[in-house]
């Protein structure tokens, strides 16, 4: 495992809200954080099959692009019943010509187990992979995972995503029911970030 030994660090994202909450968890280890919108890095095309494929393109390309290390997430809903998908085309189900809708995206997910006949409990996970990458080509792999099941229908005005429709075990809410801070304490992503912490940070 390689140990983080740098003060300057590029975040492989152009979302705000997440680069936000990794300069939070990262915060106490005295790290310049920068994101891709700062080095004015486009986003690399996605075209690997698992979450750490995706992860370590989006890493990878911004270490070589910035010559300093890059921490990247890929990381999405898997659902059992469905083989596992959405997956890595979590994002792409909500995907119109006019952005986003990710009410259409649940209810995809709930039509497809209908017309399966899934059984209850409707077993899903969410899911995140973090990779950070030096410029050398070096790289290290987190991955964190909330089990749960699918619910309908769709409960809560909180989180995004799927979050409406997704219960996570050992709890009565959705994510879509729990303010974002409580959500973020137990998350998958939490999960991963513990892991990143631990093995490189800690």
């Amino acid at each position: 495992m390689r140990r983080f030994e740098g003060d300057r660090l590029v975040v492989a994202t152009h979302n705000r809200g997440k680069l936000e909450e990794i300069a939070a968890l990262l915060e106490p280890y005295g790290i310049s954080i920068s994101s891709n919108a700062d080095h004015g890095l486009p986003e690399p095309e996605e075209t690997e099959e698992t979450f750490a494929g995706n992860a370590r393109i989006k890493a990878h390309a911004a270490a070589k692009a910035t010559g300093q290390p890059a921490l990247a997430d890929d990381s999405g809903l898997t659902i059992d019943a469905l083989e596992g998908d959405p997956g890595v085309r979590t994002a792409d189900w909500a995907e119109t010509p006019n952005g986003r809708d990710f009410v259409m995206a649940m209810e995809r997910a709930w039509r497809e187990l209908e017309e399966r006949g899934a059984p209850e409990p409707r077993r899903a996970q969410f899911r995140c992979t973090l990779v950070l990458a030096w410029p050398d080509g070096h790289d290290e792999v987190f991955e964190g995972m909330m089990p749960g099941r699918i619910v309908w229908p769709m409960r809560g005005e909180q989180g995004h995503g799927y979050d409406p429709i997704f219960q996570p075990d050992g709890h009565e809410m959705t994510f879509g029911e729990m303010n974002r801070w409580e959500k973020n304490r137990m998350s998958h992503r939490a999960r991963a970030f513990e892991a990143l912490i631990a093995g490189c940070f800690g």
